[in-house]
């Protein structure tokens, strides 16, 4: 196939470099952009009378028909051609001839590529913001299920204060509602229209960039023609959420992981996504969530690509820039597919309330809130502080937990202790105790559920 540019030029362009010149086995997922961003392009170039409607009409039928016979099937895309725009341009000519010619009038492959990732990255982040969506369901559910049952809440992997299996659940359920946020943000920058500025320049023809950024659904055009074709500080933006998103998933993921082992056993992840050993019976593994752990830093060296990508380079477009789209697709698809099997892990996930209970009941979590019993008699809290340490350290060597310590005992220690001590540190009074707002309450937890489901169903 003759190259687009090959006036210029004597001889063919080796094999070798050819083949690594070409980005199609990458691009041509865009087929539908660049052809919808031709397709405006055309209506303009007939609107502003740079060609002529008849030659319009020529174009957008053969356009539309190369699109149809993709999606069906009936043509495959040329994997031999240089990229997905000289695919379907040279496609374009085969069917309508030379008026097919006229269609790259007042346009350059620059600009192209930059509308045609655009329109692309638009597009796959609402496949995204979707699955996200359906995670946080996905949560919620659980969360309502698990409403009432009670687990140790942790800091330095240790131990700390009684919380609701449900308000732990919700937590995530906010940070993936950030993420969508950082997401749409990104799209809200992103969505301005490079179409028109050409190599870098513009052009001297009269066009209208208004006409195709609205027929394209952009907000608007980038100001700036040489910024409209160099800037992909969008795919930082969209790799940088990604990243938090996927680092969301993989802390999540190690939790399912830990509550799922034989030392905890506060879950059971479905057989449906889990494996077994090739050596040994009876090991039932979280390979799902470990491949989402895994694959998150997949998606860090996607960011750290276009970041090094860019850092050196000088205005306007360089060839590196092709590089873009290896980095961003896949983060695309990668964060796509951790979504695609997050979902229904965590809705068929089975929840085990009585090794959650039993961990809380042993890991002393309630000794704050006997602190707080003899701080609401009148004792200064870091003296209550102290007290309770040393009945925590006497339950240690002794074998038992603060809710079977006899009064008699507790009086040894301070006579400010009474028998209503006991509800008082009850797991259940600890949590219904945390009223303040975003707390492990059970109205507090409620709430949160309303909040979330809200925001869901905006």
């Amino acid at each position: 196939m003759e190259k687009m540019w090959a006036g210029r030029f004597t001889k063919a362009l080796d094999k070798t470099a050819d083949d690594f010149n070409s980005s199609i086995h990458t691009d041509c997922r865009m087929y539908r952009q660049d052809i919808q961003g031709s397709m405006a392009h055309a209506a303009m170039l007939a609107a502003k009378k740079i060609i002529t409607q008849e030659d319009c009409d020529a174009i957008l039928a053969g356009l539309e028909g190369i699109l149809s016979d993709i999606d069906s099937g009936r043509l495959e895309i040329d994997m031999n051609s240089e990229d997905i725009h000289m695919f379907i341009e040279a496609e374009l000519t085969k069917r309508i001839g030379d008026t097919g010619k006229r269609l790259h009038t007042a346009r350059s492959r620059n600009d192209q590529v930059a509308v045609d990732i655009r329109m692309y990255l638009r597009s796959e982040c609402d496949v995204i913001i979707d699955l996200i969506k359906s995670l946080i369901r996905a949560i919620v559910v659980q969360a309502e299920k698990n409403k009432n049952n009670i687990m140790p809440g942790y800091t330095h992997l240790q131990r700390a204060q009684p919380v609701l299996f449900s308000h732990y659940l919700m937590a995530y359920t906010y940070m993936f509602i950030r993420d969508i946020g950082r997401i749409k943000d990104a799209v809200k920058r992103m969505n301005l229209s490079p179409l028109g500025c050409c190599a870098l320049a513009g052009t001297t023809y009269d066009t209208d960039r208004n006409m195709t950024a609205a027929a394209l659904g952009f907000d608007g055009i980038t100001a700036n023609s040489i910024d409209g074709v160099s800037d992909r500080d969008f795919c930082v933006e969209l790799l940088s959420a990604f990243s938090v998103t996927m680092m969301h998933l993989s802390r999540f993921s190690e939790e399912l992981i830990i509550w799922s082992s034989w030392e905890f056993k506060f879950i059971e992840l479905d057989d449906a996504f889990t494996t077994g050993s090739s050596i040994m019976p009876q090991k039932k593994n979280s390979d799902m969530a470990e491949l989402v752990r895994g694959k998150t830093g997949r998606v860090y060296g996607d960011l750290i690509t276009i970041l090094t990508m860019l850092k050196g380079l000088p205005l306007a477009y360089n060839k590196d820039m092709q590089e873009d789209k290896d980095a961003v697709f896949d983060g695309v698809d990668t964060l796509k597919r951790c979504l695609e099997v997050f979902a229904p892990m965590i809705e068929t996930m089975r929840t085990i309330p009585e090794n959650m209970y039993k961990a809380a009941q042993n890991g002393f979590i309630n000794a704050t809130d006997l602190a707080d019993y003899l701080v609401k008699k009148g004792m200064p809290f870091r003296q209550a502080y102290k007290i309770v340490g040393g009945i925590v350290a006497c339950c240690i060597e002794s074998g038992c937990v603060l809710e079977d310590m006899p009064l008699e005992k507790y009086r040894s220690f301070c006579d400010m202790f009474d028998s209503d001590l006991y509800d008082e540190i009850s797991l259940e009074t600890c949590v219904a105790k945390r009223v303040s707002q975003g707390g492990t309450g059970f109205a507090s937890v409620e709430k949160q559920i309303r909040e979330v489901k809200e925001f869901l169903n905006d």
